[in-house]
């Protein structure tokens, strides 16, 4: 169920979907229309009267004006669009295009205006003007023409959505809040008053390998990034035929042909009965995506600093947004449960092993690279000790303190090799001593 509900997920993502759904949408209600056209007369009622088309010749004028006028602006919206989608592609990195096409927005405007052509085709083809029959469909006319309006209206809101669709700020804030609804499903669990660094099982793995007397592996059929996994599924499975299943790879890794994706170890030989169809757990694909993956996320908002940080482009101010807003996700995070690696049964069997996603793990994603790229700005790198002062005083955990305080360190260093001034210097060590002169005991 998991699986169906990622791949309808990025079924839904998709640029070509609501297109596709408006179109079918368009021709169902033209057909509708016409049989409304066909049963009821219209223009007997007082009020549409004035409004209603009752000549062939008007009827067909107005179909062709409007359908020639909308696959024309489709092909301008569809320009424009790519326009969008080249400059964000330059600015922001290649990586970034998948965020432009799921504007849903972008994808409305593209189906409408191809849907109301279409519709056009369809009520036109049923007007008959001649000595067997005369047929006009007045309503189905009428709505086009309301249609037509409307796209007006559309396509000004589409052109002042492209515009700022591109500004540099606007995407930081997009992806920021895409990010944090990610995060937030992700990892919905609250920390209590536990010790985020506590573990359950401090055994190594094989210790528990050691009662299970056969195994088998599932090797990966092709190359690509693990785009999910269904730990559940996985766990429950490991349960019901008292399994231990390892997984060798976390969401978003790449894995080559014929590496191991999971490992099954059993105490019985396996048989017909007990085996599992592994396959329909996880799904390989080309790219990595954000439904399970919290990394990427991070990785699209630390793209655009690092880009803003290249000599070509030199921009600062993006960076310095950039490490605000994965400053806001990180502390935000202090106070999330991360899974363990190892999960029990209710009887305190080791079933399931993974590689699940640490705090620790979260902060070099978010910071490390823009770190290194910061090297000649000194504005960023002082952002970055000031993001790492406020992670540092949100958390009260010393695991993760010390994790904050080891950035901060690496970040004086990047200001000693490169200040050149000694006012910009000085001014970063007095911030250090915020983390590096506390006392985490």
């Amino acid at each position: 169920m998991g699986k169906i509900t990622f791949l309808w997920q990025e079924l839904k993502g998709s640029f070509w979907f609501v297109p596709i759904l408006i179109i079918v949408f368009s021709i169902g209600l033209a057909t509708l229309l016409i049989y409304i056209d066909r049963t009821v007369n219209a223009s007997s009622i007082k009020y549409l009267s004035y409004i209603l088309t009752e000549s062939a010749d008007s009827a067909r004028s107005i179909l062709s004006t409007i359908s020639g006028a909308m696959i024309g602006v489709a092909g301008t919206v569809f320009s424009i669009t790519l326009v969008a989608l080249t400059l964000a592609s330059s600015q922001f990195g290649p990586r970034l295009l998948k965020n432009f096409m799921h504007e849903r927005l972008n994808q409305v405007v593209l189906g409408t205006y191809v849907s109301t052509y279409a519709y056009c085709l369809i009520v036109l083809n049923v007007v008959k003007d001649n000595e067997a029959q005369v047929f006009i469909p007045s309503l189905s006319i009428l709505l086009a023409i309301l249609a037509a309006i409307g796209n007006i209206i559309l396509l000004i809101i589409f052109i002042h959505s492209i515009s700022i669709s591109i500004q540099a700020d606007h995407v930081v804030s997009d992806i920021s809040v895409t990010l944090m609804k990610n995060i937030e499903r992700i990892f919905s669990e609250e920390l209590e008053d536990e010790d985020p660094s506590f573990e359950k099982n401090t055994k190594p793995l094989d210790y528990y390998l050691k009662d299970f007397s056969y195994s088998k592996t599932l090797k990966s059929p092709e190359s690509g990034y693990l785009q999910y996994l269904q730990n559940i599924s996985l766990f429950e499975a490991a349960k019901e035929h008292d399994y231990l299943i390892v997984s060798h790879h976390r969401v978003g890794g790449y894995i080559v042909k014929g590496e191991p994706i999971i490992s099954v170890h059993s105490k019985t030989e396996f048989t017909d009965e007990s085996s599992i169809n592994f396959e329909s757990n996880y799904v390989l694909g080309s790219s990595r995506t954000t439904q399970q993956d919290a990394e990427h996320s991070i990785h699209q908002m630390v793209e655009i600093a690092c880009r803003a940080l290249s000599p070509g482009i030199n921009d600062p101010f993006t960076a310095i947004a950039c490490v605000d807003n994965l400053t806001s996700t990180l502390c935000y995070l202090t106070r999330v449960k991360f899974p363990s690696k190892y999960k029990f049964d209710e009887d305190d069997e080791l079933r399931y092993v993974f590689e699940p996603l640490t705090y620790q793990g979260m902060l070099d994603a978010a910071f490390l690279q823009i770190r290194q790229f910061s090297k000649g700005s000194p504005a960023v790198v002082i952002r970055l000790m000031e993001a790492m002062i406020k992670i540092h005083d949100y958390t009260s955990y010393k695991v993760y303190k010390e994790a904050v305080k080891k950035h901060a360190e690496m970040i004086l260093k990047v200001a000693e090799d490169s200040f050149e001034d000694s006012h910009d210097l000085e001014d970063m060590r007095e911030r250090s001593r915020c983390i590096l002169d506390t006392n985490e005991d």
